[in-house]
């Protein structure tokens, strides 16, 4: 393989290359292998932006009139769930002059409305469609016809690691790519699957949208306010990045439903929420139970707790939950701050809880925001 490094974060980073890339290199080697019978230990593949990329096989073998090859994904210093993946292709000669693309084992196929590809069709995305098209041809000619088939042995097992399911993608992973190159920046390609599953809801007439930061939230808007998980999103730690995403695809309402831990630091006007770039939730939470008069000992035993929990059972025992309301009404008006500048302007509720006092607080009654969510 080219390697090609970045610098991120004061470290020098290995680039990988995609399932899409992989997908071609195996197709184009099974072409050579049944038009040429040219066994090769690796292939030179042309990228969407013209670049060379040459990739190792892992083998080639031909039966009658049938190819198959198979490539190792390399994610680089972005290990994703596919990394070390085998991916697969099947090549067989087709009595026609086309060239057609399906999915395999292992590859998911679309059961949804709103993604690139129809449903039906094998989740093979259009650029790495177009990659393997374009390197088939090459090698068999235009005169001459084929039918290659990508699979991944291991592929529906290592979907469930993936978000394909939220995504209405069954069976197995998608092959996917833009460039052909991963650029190992785990959280870019998170937040680009945010997107596309919020694209999809979109194309799919959701106007309204509930973001949750993770799996306790999902869980308690489906279990405690009978929220239906088609409409949730999970935002991870990103929720500057989504709430800019969901006014840009112009929703018009949104519901924030999270942790006290996670929400919290957003009623400090912090958006990225991961402990790696931020972590004031004691701060966050003494400040504002400080406006509210609580006495500096009190102030110093919740400031010494080491999770929101263990301090919402101090601040329980005190009688000072209503700092919950507070906290939900600031983290609704900074999330309306970071959009004022643009329109459209969604409008946003919010639903605070904790994990072992359930419900903490929210910015419209709670019959009010189950009526409007069924």
């Amino acid at each position: 393989m080219n390697r090609e490094y970045i610098s991120y974060n004061g470290k020098k980073l290995r680039k990988g290359y995609t399932t899409g890339s992989c997908a071609a290199a195996a197709a184009s080697a099974a072409a050579m292998l049944l038009w040429h019978d040219q066994y090769l230990e690796e292939i030179t593949l042309t990228l969407p932006n013209n670049q060379p990329l040459t990739l190792p096989l892992a083998y080639a073998e031909k039966n009658g009139d049938v190819a198959t090859a198979g490539v190792i994904k390399d994610g680089g210093d972005d290990a994703d769930a596919t990394h070390g993946t085998l991916i697969c292709a099947k090549v067989e000669k087709s009595i026609s002059q086309k060239i057609r693309i399906d999915g395999g084992e292992g590859v998911g196929r679309v059961t949804e409305n709103g993604l690139p590809i129809a449903v039906g069709e094998a989740a093979i995305n259009p650029i790495p469609r177009k990659m393997i098209s374009e390197s088939v041809r090459k090698i068999v000619g235009d005169d001459q016809g084929a039918v290659i088939t990508i699979y991944v042995p291991e592929g529906a097992q290592i979907a469930k690691q993936t978000m394909n399911a939220r995504l209405g993608i069954k069976g197995g992973i998608s092959i996917l790519g833009t460039t052909g190159i991963v650029t190992p920046m785990s959280e870019e390609g998170w937040k680009q699957a945010i997107s596309i599953e919020l694209e999809m809801k979109c194309k799919q007439g959701f106007r309204k949208i509930v973001l949750a930061p993770g799996n306790y939230g999902v869980d308690f808007a489906v279990n405690q306010l009978d929220i239906h998980d088609a409409a949730i999103v999970s935002m991870s730690n990103f929720v500057g990045y989504v709430l800019k995403e969901v006014q840009r695809l112009a929703f018009e309402e949104i519901l924030i439903v999270g942790h006290l831990g996670k929400l919290i630091k957003v009623a400090g006007g912090i958006f990225s929420t991961h402990s790696k770039d931020a972590d004031a939730r004691m701060e966050i939470l003494v400040a504002n139970l400080a406006l509210m008069g609580v006495p500096l000992t009190k102030l110093k035993e919740i400031a010494a707790a080491n999770t929101t929990e263990a301090a919402g059972e101090l601040i329980m025992a005190s009688g000072y939950q209503q700092i919950y309301p507070i906290l939900a009404e600031k983290v609704k008006q900074r999330c309306c701050q970071l959009l004022k500048h643009r329109k459209p302007q969604p409008v946003i509720e919010v639903v605070l809880f904790s994990s072992k006092q359930g419900l903490l607080a929210s910015t419209k009654p709670m019959e009010a925001i189950k009526e409007a969510w069924q």
